[in-house]
């Protein structure tokens, strides 16, 4: 059995689950404090569904993060959790080994674990939600980077000028994220939106929105062209508002594409919406037990 923690900046999930990805239980619950936090996960844990069994704990968290001390370092979703020992925490209440990693790596081991692009050699996934961030697999194995920071491509600047992302104006997070849109939309209209309203209208015909959901998708086709010429992946997997709205976003970013990669690179990589959908939260948390607790 293995366990995952998924530590959100407005929830919190417990989840159980097996070898194979199928989720036998989970409880939610907000995220406060981090004390108060974790010991209601642990609270859940040996009131619930137990620990017997359970070879790992593996959490997944935004960033920033120190994934081999297992220390939460002072997400900006997460006030006050400045660097939490998270793992120790877990492994010391529960007498099993306990793990961590950033979404966007915890959702790309998901994604090649049990996803539609699983066992590939090479690929990439993109949160693009609440920001943009990206997990790596390279040669079959999830690339983190000298220090832990590999990934972090929503802090590359695209634009001298644009809507802020990731503390940067004109960065690809500021152009391809819920709150990026939202601010892109407040920029050209003044019209105060979410993404998922934008988006909304947008596949209504509205022309405003519309042109917001163009420009983001150009700059989403910009970023990405960058990651084919550099990686050269077979895959890149978009999660979250690509996963519910991809189809306003495709043929704008295809494009951009289409002009701006090396031929072959751009004919190998397919880009592809995340197959695991709603469950990629639960499910990146426990591949990230499954992944440490084979070593891989």
């Amino acid at each position: 059995m293995l366990i995952g923690i998924d530590i959100g900046g407005t929830k919190t999930a417990v989840i159980w689950g097996k070898e194979d990805g199928t989720v036998t239980d989970r409880v939610q619950f907000p995220t406060g404090p981090w004390q108060d936090t974790l010991d209601r996960c642990i609270s859940i844990l040996r009131e619930a569904g137990g620990i017997e069994g359970a070879s790992a704990v593996g959490i997944s968290c935004g960033g920033p993060l120190d994934s081999q001390k297992g220390v939460i370092q002072s997400p900006p979703n997460l006030p006050g959790w400045d660097n939490v020992p998270v793992t120790r925490f877990f492994s010391e209440s529960l007498g099993i080994p306990a793990f961590l990693e950033n979404d966007a790596n915890a959702g790309a081991l998901a994604e090649w674990t049990w996803g539609v692009v699983k066992g590939c050699r090479n690929m990439l996934f993109l949160t693009f939600g609440t920001g943009l961030g990206a997990g790596i697999i390279l040669d079959g194995r999830l690339y983190r980077g000298t220090t832990g920071m590999a990934g972090e491509l929503g802090h590359w600047r695209l634009e001298d000028t644009g809507p802020e992302g990731y503390g940067k104006r004109g960065s690809f997070e500021g152009f391809c994220s819920g709150g990026g849109i939202s601010r892109l939309h407040k920029m050209n209209t003044g019209e105060e939106f979410t993404a998922e309203k934008i988006c909304r209208l947008a596949g209504q015909g509205d022309p405003s929105c519309l042109d917001t959901v163009e420009t983001s998708a150009r700059h989403l086709g910009a970023g990405l062209s960058l990651v084919i010429d550099l990686l050269n992946p077979q895959y890149i997997v978009l999660g979250s508002i690509y996963v519910r709205s991809g189809e306003l976003f495709r043929q704008k970013m295809e494009d951009v594409i289409r002009e701006e990669v090396l031929p072959e690179a751009g004919r190998c990589c397919r880009i592809v919406p995340s197959s695991l959908k709603e469950s990629i939260g639960d499910l990146a948390a426990l591949s990230v037990a499954a992944h440490k607790s084979h070593s891989l």
